[in-house]
């Protein structure tokens, strides 16, 4: 999914960071369950920019922007509301399943997201920052349902 938008010249600048994170679960034979740590997804885009001359596009913007997408489309209970919606949460599920199978190994029948959203200052005159008291430094966690998945990973 890509968007398409004319702020080439002007962009909308990033007003959050958010650091979308996912674990996964896998249910054995005999009924046991296993839980993984949290996985940050974010971090992994980061670096990807951070160390890359020429980065990507996509590399940079498809984790966010299906984020962003499933924000617009889903309500703060994370029910879709359309067909639309059914979608773009399939689309965001896959691209954190695909990447923690790529990290891990293993295989896991669940994911869950969670996502740290953490304002991100105004710059104040003379290119200086807002003191801290300005602006909410507050940070907003919002942690998804269990997902079911496809099998992922090795056996």
């Amino acid at each position: 999914m890509f968007e398409q938008n004319w702020r080439l010249f002007a962009p909308n600048p990033q007003s959050v960071n958010r650091q979308i994170s996912a674990r996964v679960r896998q249910t054995e034979p005999d009924g046991t369950v296993q839980v993984s740590g949290w996985i940050d997804l974010s971090a992994e885009d980061d670096s990807a920019v951070k160390h890359s001359v020429f980065p990507s596009h996509t590399a940079q913007n498809m984790l966010r922007q299906a984020w962003n997408s499933y924000l617009k489309s889903h309500g703060g209970d994370n029910q879709p509301r359309s067909e639309r919606a059914l979608m773009i949460e399939k689309y965001l599920r896959n691209i954190a399943a695909d990447r923690v199978a790529a990290q891990r190994g293993g295989t896991f029948d669940s994911i869950q997201l969670r996502v740290i959203s953490r304002p991100i200052a105004a710059p104040g005159e003379a290119g200086g920052f807002r003191p801290a008291a300005a602006a909410s430094t507050r940070a907003e966690i919002r942690q998804l349902p269990w997902w079911k998945v496809a099998s992922h990973g090795t056996h």
